[in-house]
């Protein structure tokens, strides 16, 4: 292996702290130095396209297409991911090798109008870029005017100071890798307003068969998080989850126990199916998966018709 591991991540503020992150665990893993590391920023396709939603535009691989390019190039030796960006379904020849312990996965509620979404007068416009908050926005308040945010966490609090909005949802896990924090007027609930699979969790991409990069994944590896995020995306694989469909899906951990609350919801919010699982820790893709059959059932195969 070459005395530098490349680190290959998008440009944004998020994504470079998160690559960061990366680097300091392996560092403190394997007593490197700063200097066996480089971090390559890649644009994406998905960092370019701010004009429309990305269900419109191809969905959430447009945030991984370029970068996972480079990594079956031999450009960069492993990818740094937000896992809710990730696809379910990955290029022959690359995995997902290591997830980092997860951050708090909740959802932020940035308030200018009103510091709760309650609160909120009568008409008001909350932006989001995705379909899952729009849904859950739209089932507790009806009356709200939703409206298309995108843009990087920085560029959608810019576009709130501007008065584009009067609040907006953004994940909490990234406002504290970023330490704003202090901007959050409300954090939402887990059981009323569930988060995107893998949302709160990072995760890093590799080449199948690169030994000398698992070995060193494998030090900076959690378990728990590994075994949630596989139970949450099967869930997703199973629904066909992709940016043109509202699904919701939250795992946890506890004494070898995976505990699940998955929720699929139309896009205006007015209908919606939850299940309930648990199980074994070690058979959490199962597990989803699933609990994806039994939410699919008891919301029939018509709940999904036109959805795209």
């Amino acid at each position: 292996m070459q005395t530098t591991l490349k680190i290959g991540t998008r440009g944004s503020p998020l994504a470079l702290a998160q690559a960061h992150e990366t680097q300091a665990r392996l560092m403190a893993a394997h007593g490197m130095p700063v200097e066996a590391f480089e971090v390559v920023v890649i644009s994406t396709s998905g960092d370019r396209i701010q004009d429309r939603p990305l269900s419109e535009a191809g969905g959430k691989g447009l945030f991984t297409k370029e970068i996972e390019e480079a990594l079956l190039a031999r450009r960069i030796d492993i990818a740094v991911h937000s896992s809710k960006d990730m696809p379910t379904v990955l290029p022959d020849g690359l995995e997902l090798s290591a997830f980092l312990p997860r951050e708090d996965a909740r959802d932020a509620f940035v308030g200018k109008a009103a510091k709760t979404i309650a609160g909120l007068p009568q008409g008001a416009k909350v932006g989001s870029s995705s379909l899952r908050r729009q849904a859950l926005i739209r089932r507790m308040r009806p009356d709200l005017d939703v409206v298309m945010f995108r843009g990087n966490v920085q560029t959608r609090l810019r576009k709130l100071d501007e008065g584009m909005a009067d609040g907006t949802i953004l994940a909490y896990a990234g406002l504290k890798r970023l330490a704003l924090e202090h901007v959050v007027t409300d954090l939402m609930p887990l059981d009323t307003f569930p988060p995107a699979p893998g949302q709160g969790a990072i995760c890093i991409e590799s080449r199948i068969g690169d030994r000398d990069v698992e070995r060193m994944l494998t030090a900076i590896h959690d378990l728990p998080t590994g075994q949630a995020l596989a139970c949450e995306r099967a869930f997703l694989a199973a629904l066909d989850g992709s940016c043109r469909t509202p699904i919701a899906g939250h795992a946890t951990i506890s004494d070898g126990t995976v505990f699940f609350a998955g929720l699929i919801i139309s896009p205006d919010g007015t209908q919606s199916h939850e299940v309930k699982a648990e199980g074994p820790a070690q058979d959490a893709a199962r597990i989803g998966n699933e609990a994806a059959r039994t939410v699919r059932a008891k919301a029939g195969e018509k709940f999904f018709d036109g959805w795209a």
